[in-house]
């Protein structure tokens, strides 16, 4: 029997996180990746009606979005963005998605099997453990200031930077392939002593993530080697290893026919 699964998205929180371009295609893919069978796919996102009004281009592009979501299967749920002024006088905008957000992933929990909950909101966490009392296994998937706690009760976190493809890269690695030789990828360092260590990446979306030794024929998982020299300026590293710090790569070929090295590192944003 297939695992039944929902898939809701903050693109809000998302967007402003280190996630802005995400592709939807992509996430479904992911949510998707152990067989599952996708039930429910939410898309939350702000729309300013007020502006659309005035501002052409703005709402052909809302519609764009709107139209290239849905034909990924998913349902569009646009909150109306608010504008009030605050006590300095100042025009503020208000578009909070949070409580439609909380309401459909415990209403609709008991009848899933797996909840893939895009957002580091840690205004999630109580929705996340209710979720959870009704059966269902709650996956957080986010970018940048991530909430600790909601990554605590999550039974699963994955950084979306670690996804293949999932948010455009940059421009200079545009026209070249993820995870392969002479292409790039994303990684963590789960291992650095003496100057050196090993990156585990993601060739391509795959289950079995808990599968973490890339040994295993089972692992989703690839491992490159990595020298201290190539660490982007700024990193200590005396951080490394560590889960919390993603690193951008190009891959080259290794000190044997087969194997892998990670250089020209970078880190695509502050990810915790």
């Amino acid at each position: 029997m297939s695992t039944r699964v929902g898939v809701f998205v903050d693109f809000a929180n998302i967007a402003m996180n280190g996630g802005y371009g995400l592709r939807a295609d992509l996430l479904r893919r992911f949510a998707a990746r152990d067989g599952g069978m996708m039930v429910r796919m939410n898309a939350y996102l702000p729309y300013d009606a007020t502006r659309a009004e005035s501002d052409g281009a703005y709402r052909a592009g809302q519609m764009r979005f709107h139209d290239a979501l849905r034909e990924n299967g998913y349902k569009v749920i646009p909150k109306t963005v608010r504008w009030f002024e605050d006590a300095q006088g100042v025009r503020q905008a208000k578009a909070d998605c949070d409580m439609d957000i909380a309401m459909d992933v415990i209403e609709q929990a008991d009848r899933l099997d797996t909840v893939v909950l895009a957002s580091g909101d840690g205004d999630f966490v109580r929705v996340v453990e209710l979720a959870q009392t009704k059966g269902a296994r709650v996956e957080v998937i986010a970018f940048r200031n991530v909430s600790r706690r909601l990554r605590s009760v999550a039974d699963s976190f994955t950084s979306g930077y670690l996804v293949p493809g999932l948010v455009p890269q940059d421009r200079e690695r545009q026209s070249r392939e993820w995870g392969v030789l002479g292409g790039y990828a994303r990684g963590v360092c789960y291992q650095f002593e003496n100057g050196f260590g090993f990156i585990r990446f993601m060739p391509r979306i795959a289950g079995n993530l808990w599968v973490s030794d890339s040994r295993d024929p089972q692992s989703p998982w690839q491992t490159c080697f990595v020298h201290g020299s190539q660490l982007p300026a700024g990193l200590n590293a005396e951080a490394l290893p560590s889960r919390d710090i993603v690193l951008e790569f190009d891959l080259e070929e290794g000190d044997a026919p087969g194997r892998l090295k990670a250089v020209n590192l970078s880190v695509p944003g502050q990810q915790v």
